[in-house]
């Protein structure tokens, strides 16, 4: 083949590739970029909700599913960046899938104002202020928020929570807090920093996490070493090259963020219906 030719197709295969990588996904979740758009778009019933949580109100994202029977309810868990658009598609991405996806904004009430995620001037002060959010506050929340989609007409009994970053991390800890949960899934998160506090767990964990993550990867074996020495089940992948928040950030790291995703997501969805049946 002609230098030059071989140069041409070498060039048009590596547009190809990036062109497929960068296309809408819909069996995955929406990435950062495109997630406004999927949830504007979606089919599927979605709406803003206000919950009551001990006295303080919690608004929150509830996604149904187009389904005749009813579904289990899934809490979904946001990154420290609070309840965004990304937050919003993984839910309608959930709901596609046959749940009902509950989404609640943890930073209710804590904007100037009274408000929440959205009335934050900067993604740095709702950062801030997730960061300081007290734990105990957070879990009440959880709870009323969990009560509610369990009250639903469509729900059943089951229910899950599915975080990210600080809610994965969040993920975990409720998985301690609340022991009729039953099942917990945490992506790149870290367990509670006391190994004890584990053998309050009674649902099954799933654990998915970045290579190149190296902060939250240290801790993974003796999170393991725990959960195994409470009888506790704990199934954790680990997947090479992508980063931590690679379901949000798909086309970083080289595309290894995106294999991550492909790979991550259908053993979130095969872990959700094994525990939620």
């Amino acid at each position: 083949m002609p230098r030059r030719l071989l140069r041409y197709v070498t060039t048009v295969l590596a547009l190809l590739a990036v062109t497929a990588q960068a296309a809408p996904r819909p069996s995955l979740p929406a990435s950062e970029d495109t997630a406004r758009e999927r949830v504007e778009h979606s089919p599927r019933h979605g709406e803003f909700v206000t919950v009551d949580a001990g006295g303080t109100p919690v608004r929150a994202w509830v996604v149904y599913p187009e389904r005749k029977d009813k579904a289990p309810v899934v809490v979904v868990i946001h990154e420290i960046f609070g309840l965004t658009d990304w937050i919003r598609a993984v839910a309608d991405q959930l709901a596609a899938e046959g749940f009902i996806a509950v989404a609640p904004d943890l930073l209710s009430g804590k904007a100037p104002n009274g408000g929440g995620t959205d009335a934050f001037l900067s993604r740095d002060d709702a950062v801030k202020a997730v960061s300081a959010l007290p734990r105990d506050e957070v879990i009440a929340r959880l709870n009323a928020v969990r009560k509610y989609g369990l009250s639903l007409p469509a729900a059943t009994g089951k229910s899950a929570t599915l975080g990210f970053c600080w809610g994965g991390s969040t993920s975990f800890a409720y998985a301690v807090a609340q022991p009729a949960l039953d099942a917990a899934v945490v992506y790149y998160g870290t367990a509670p920093d006391d190994p004890e506090a584990l053998a309050a767990i009674r649902a099954p964990v799933l654990g998915l996490y970045g290579g190149s993550d190296a902060r939250v990867d240290a801790t993974l074996d003796a999170t393991e070493a725990a959960m195994k020495a409470k009888g506790k089940s704990y199934e954790r992948h680990v997947f090479d090259g992508a980063g931590h928040g690679f379901l949000r950030a798909q086309s970083g790291q080289d595309g290894a963020n995106l294999r991550a995703t492909d790979q991550a997501w259908p053993l979130t969805l095969a872990f959700l219906r094994k525990n939620l049946q």
